[in-house]
């Protein structure tokens, strides 16, 4: 299972209808992180050994550095706020969440919608 981390611009409706799936999530308003940098973000994502998920352009910035310089960060969900519908997001991100493990995403930036 990949435990989210879900940053401050994600819809609650997102995280509502994940949390009613079973699936394990942590907020960045939960986690008093509102408000931090991306870099900030990712390490925080890290020590907690979560996956980041995000609707932020810069977000994908940021895990591209950290891949060139092989810095570790456990995966960066990404769906652009105004291509990817809440409830595709909930779908894939429950699929995700549910058949995969945190090690198989490390290190990488996985799109929505995802394709199958």
């Amino acid at each position: 299972m990949i435990p989210l981390y879900m940053d401050e611009h994600v819809p609650k409706a997102i995280t509502i209808g994940l949390r009613l799936r079973g699936i394990d999530i942590l907020t960045v308003q939960e986690d008093n992180f509102s408000g931090k940098s991306d870099p900030e973000l990712l390490d925080r994502a890290v020590h907690l050994q979560r996956a980041l998920f995000s609707h932020d352009d810069d977000l994908l910035s940021e895990a591209m550095k950290r891949q060139c310089a092989g810095q570790v960060f456990y995966g960066v969900i990404y769906a652009h706020h105004l291509r990817v519908l809440i409830g595709t997001c909930v779908k894939d991100l429950e699929f995700l969440a549910k058949f995969g493990e945190i090690e198989e995403i490390k290190d990488q930036v996985i799109f929505l919608p995802l394709k199958r």
